[in-house]
């Protein structure tokens, strides 16, 4: 049971998620998704990287 749905009700919104938006266009939605998030990690590490630089150089700089 996934957030109070069973196995049935799962299988009925996929049934009707697939009628309404066809295999092909889900396919390309899940492909944007993982691009997205895959894009969002990349910058969130980018900008951890550069956070530790910063504080770095402004350690530096008081000593």
């Amino acid at each position: 049971m996934i957030g109070g749905l069973g196995v049935g009700e799962l299988s009925i919104i996929l049934c009707i998620v697939v009628v309404l938006f066809g295999a092909g266009r889900l396919a390309g939605i899940g492909s944007g998704l993982g691009r997205g998030i895959s894009n969002f990690k990349k910058e969130v590490d980018t900008g951890k990287a550069e956070g530790k630089k910063a504080v770095e150089h402004k350690e530096e700089e008081e000593v």
